[in-house]
C-alpha cells in the first residue's frame, strides 16, 4: 500500500562489542528506503536493540541482511549474558505504523521468517499475531530454557519443530523468533540493591501472567556492572497499563523491602502518548533525550 510505513525492533545477542552491533545495523541502513532510528547496546544482559524503519518490501529485506550478519559476528556457544536468547538474531518483530494492518505485518514476518531459513540456514519461530499456533504466541513460552535447551529439545521432540527449518538449530546462530505486534514499551528499573531475589519477587507479582498488571511482562535479573538489581520489563500496551502505573508498583513493592528505586531505563524508542503521566518516572530515566521519542524520530523517514 502505497505510504505504509513499518517499524521493524530487532533483538541481538551482543551487548558489549560495538563494532559488531555497528556491523548489523550498517547491513540494515544498506536498503535503499530504510531509516535506522535507535541502537541500544547492554553489556549485562548481552543484548542490542536496532530500531528501523521504511516500506514494508524493504524492512523485511532490512530484517533479513540484519539477521545475515548476526549469523556472521555472533556465536551463541561463547555468548552468555542475564537475558534468555534463542537466537545471535533473537527476536525480530514488525509493527504497524501508517498506512498497515498488524495482520499485514504478521504476512511481512512470515515471508521474512521463510526467507531468513531459505538463505541462511537459520529456523525460525513465528510469534504472536504471526504465530501458527496458540503455544507459541507468546514469545516466553518459545524462548524459556535459551539456546541451549531448544537445540536439546528441538531434535528430540517434534512438538519444537520451527515453523521454517528442521530438527537442528544453526550450530552458531541458534534459532530467531520472528513475528509481528503492536507498539511496546521496553522499560526497565533498577532497584538500590543488588538482592535479584527483590527483583525477581516483585517481577512475579507485578507481571500479567502471574496474575499481576495486565499487558506487562517482567522478570529480575542482577546488573553485574553496577552490582544492582533490575526489574526488566515489557509493557505490550501501555495505554492500558501505563508506565506510571507499573512505576509505582514496582516503587510501592520495592518499599515493603526497604528498597529505593536507583534509576529508569528506557530502551529503544517510546511513543509520545507513552509519556502522559511521566512526572514522577521521566527524571529518574537514565539518559533521557526527546530523540528517544518515537514520533520525533520519524521525521528522518523519508516518505514514498
Amino acid at each position: 500500500m502505497s505510504g505504509s510505513l513499518v517499524e521493524c525492533v530487532p533483538n541481538f545477542s551482543e551487548g558489549k562489542d560495538a563494532r559488531k552491533v555497528d556491523g548489523i545495523a550498517a547491513s540494515i541502513a544498506s536498503v535503499e528506503g530504510i531509516a535506522v532510528l535507535d541502537v541500544t547496546l547492554d553489556p549485562d544482559h548481552n543484548r542490542s536493540v536496532i530500531t528501523f524503519a521504511g516500506p514494508p518490501e524493504a524492512a523485511a529485506e532490512a530484517a533479513i541482511r540484519a539477521v545475515a550478519r548476526a549469523v556472521e559476528s555472533i556465536d551463541l556457544n561463547s555468548q552468555a549474558g542475564v537475558h534468555p536468547r534463542i537466537g545471535a538474531a533473537d527476536v525480530v518483530p514488525f509493527v504497524p505504523l501508517r498506512n498497515i494492518t498488524l495482520q499485514a505485518c504478521a504476512g511481512l514476518a512470515t515471508v521474512a521468517g521463510e526467507q531468513i531459513w531459505r538463505r541462511l540456514g537459520v529456523p525460525v519461530y513465528l510469534y504472536e499475531a504471526a504465530a501458527r499456533r496458540a503455544d507459541r504466541v507468546n514469545l516466553e513460552d518459545i524462548r524459556r530454557g535459551g539456546f541451549e535447551k531448544l537445540r536439546e529439545r528441538v531434535a528430540s521432540d517434534p512438538r519444537w519443530l520451527p515453523d521454517f527449518g528442521g530438527a537442528a538449530l544453526h550450530p552458531t546462530a541458534g534459532a530467531a523468533a520472528v513475528g509481528a505486534r503492536k507498539l511496546l514499551v521496553a522499560f526497565n528499573i533498577n532497584l538500590n540493591t543488588p538482592e535479584v531475589g527483590i527483583a525477581r519477587d516483585i517481577a512475579k507479582k507485578i507481571r500479567a501472567s502471574s496474575g499481576g498488571l495486565p499487558c506487562v511482562k517482567a522478570m529480575g535479573v542482577r546488573l553485574e556492572s553496577r552490582d544492582l538489581a533490575q526489574v526488566s520489563m515489557n509493557l505490550t500496551d501501555f495505554e492500558r497499563t501505563p508506565v506510571s502505573r507499573v512505576f509505582a508498583e514496582v516503587r510501592d513493592l520495592a518499599g515493603t523491602h526497604g528498597v529505593a528505586i536507583a534509576g529508569c531505563e528506557i530502551i529503544g524508542l517510546i511513543p509520545k502518548k507513552a509519556l502522559e503521566g511521566a512526572e514522577e518516572w521521566l527524571p529518574l530515566v537514565e539518559g533521557f533525550r526527546p530523540e528517544m521519542i518515537l514520533e520525533d524520530k520519524l521525521k528522518i523517514v523519508p516518505l514514498e
